[in-house]
């Protein structure tokens, strides 16, 4: 009776079997096995798949206690002294939070319990191949000592996410499961790095852990189309939080209206037309972010210091690896045994042509002497930085990106153009600024080092620099891209 009953129930209005359908689909959220709790600062108390926590309690996973999250920003801001292990852990369960909206408010997309675990574990394991003070490894020190090296945080994080999983032996309790080996780990390493094969990286779909039905399922931990992504909604609210800085975006209600419309074939994340305000928010916030905090002036010489210091400990560190191998700071990224030992803890306890740029620009600064300064300063005497300023996708507008529906057809994906939402909205989204800093302490090299600075900028025609004097000088002026 119960079978006539389902068999009928296939033949009743579309409305009827999509709800049969999303039943079916809940059953892959029952799990006998009890969910481990987390009291987050942030997210209140979370809860994560019993398979997440094995990989968080390995020694990789556990290394990201000691990576800090701002790098050397908290010596200016005292609270931002957070680190890379809590914020992954907040990614993976948003990344969690999203997808589990998306399968209650549209089961036809037969999101399967695999997909789910896949896309947490992916947040969970997004920054694994961060090294000691962050961005400032990956931006400063590595392409100061490895010049010509194409390396990123990315690629390491997938290498260490193979390691972790080698090492701890988490392939069998991936199967046990559900998990299907090596498409789910494919998966996994596609949505932290993109594509991993390049040679297909033209074809209309590069992925290959899920079919493009599935494309929706790749802009939850990395947006590569807009940036809208879980990993933005953590640390905005997170770093906001440490560091004094009201959040004024609301991933919660995002959670509210997201649903995947279809886009040329593809299927896409799209909000409703309504929340385009509130994007132009989340993106101004994160400008808000980098200009106050992440590229503060005091922390960007911080950091600058801090990447001599690692220069000059570089060849007198000595980290032993895989089969005994001895690896310096700067070649511990070859081998992840090594990399796993690499932390600021560590180190405390005891780009060619952009480089190049700069050592440039810093010589044509001390060229730069104007008549009338009686103080002599070298290249040596100053540092040149140049930091960027954008709204993610460098100069484009990243809300151009974005898809919409309507609430009378939630079916359809829009685009909404700037014009459309406010006059007040930025003309150009993306500037480069360029600071120049002095070594030299005393009075008069710093007021001589204003004067070269400002003669050079006169030479290049760049705008009028704004001065700001303290202990050491730092000069600054912006280019509108």
């Amino acid at each position: 009776m119960a079978c006539s009953k389902f068999c009928i129930s296939l033949f009743s209005p579309l409305g009827s079997r999509l709800q049969i359908l999303h039943c079916l689909q809940k059953l892959w959220q029952i799990s006998s096995e009890s969910m481990k709790v987390f009291n987050d600062p942030i997210h209140g108390h979370i809860e994560l798949h019993p398979l997440l926590v094995r990989f968080i309690d390995t020694p990789q996973f556990q290394r990201l206690r000691h990576i800090k999250q701002l790098g050397g920003t908290y010596l200016v801001f005292p609270g931002a002294s957070h680190n890379r292990f809590e914020h992954s852990i907040g990614v993976g369960y948003l990344a969690g939070c999203l997808v589990q909206a998306l399968n209650e408010r549209q089961p036809e997309l037969l999101i399967t319990k695999q997909d789910f675990l896949c896309v947490q574990i992916a947040g969970l394991c997004h920054d694994l191949g961060h090294g000691p003070f962050s961005h400032m490894f990956d931006g400063m020190f590595i392409p100061k000592v490895r010049p010509g090296e194409k390396w990123k945080h990315e690629m390491a994080s997938v290498q260490m996410f193979d390691h972790l999983v080698r090492v701890n032996g988490l392939e069998e309790v991936m199967v046990r499961h559900g998990l299907t080996l090596p498409d789910d780990l494919i998966f996994i390493k596609e949505q932290i790095a993109g594509p991993l094969d390049n040679s297909v990286l033209n074809s209309s779909w590069p992925y290959k852990g899920r079919p493009m039905e599935k494309s929706f399922l790749y802009e939850i931990v990395a947006n590569k189309r807009n940036g809208i992504d879980v990993d933005k909604w953590d640390y905005f609210a997170r770093d906001c939080y440490h560091l004094g800085i009201q959040n004024n975006f609301d991933y919660q209600r995002f959670l509210k209206f997201a649903r995947v419309c279809e886009v040329r074939g593809k299927k896409h994340i799209c909000t409703r037309d309504k929340e385009v305000g509130n994007l132009y928010d989340m993106f101004h916030t994160r400008n808000c972010l980098h200009r106050r905090a992440y590229q503060h002036k005091v922390g960007n010489i911080i950091e600058t210091m801090i990447t001599e210091a690692f220069i000059k400990a570089d060849p007198h560190i000595q980290i032993q690896g895989s089969s005994g191998r001895i690896f310096t700071i700067s070649s511990a990224i070859d081998d992840m045994e090594a990399y796993t030992k690499l932390t600021g803890l560590h180190l405390c306890s005891f780009g060619q042509s952009v480089t190049e740029k700069l050592l440039a620009w810093a010589k044509e600064v001390a060229s730069s002497k104007p008549s009338g300064t009686d103080a002599n300063l070298t290249a040596e005497d100053f540092v040149v930085s140049v930091i960027h300023m954008d709204y993610g996708m460098k100069e484009k507008n990243p809300i151009n990106n974005v898809h919409f529906y309507c609430k009378n057809d939630p079916t359809k994906a829009i685009k909404i153009r700037k014009k459309q939402v406010s006059k007040l909205l930025p003309e150009h989204f993306a500037e480069q600024l360029i600071r120049v800093y002095c070594k030299k302490t005393d009075d008069k090299s710093l007021e001589a080092a204003k004067k070269y600075f400002v003669q050079w900028c006169m030479d290049r025609n760049f705008t009028k620099p704004q001065a700001r004097l303290c202990n050491f000088v730092t000069i600054q002026t912006y280019l509108v891209l």
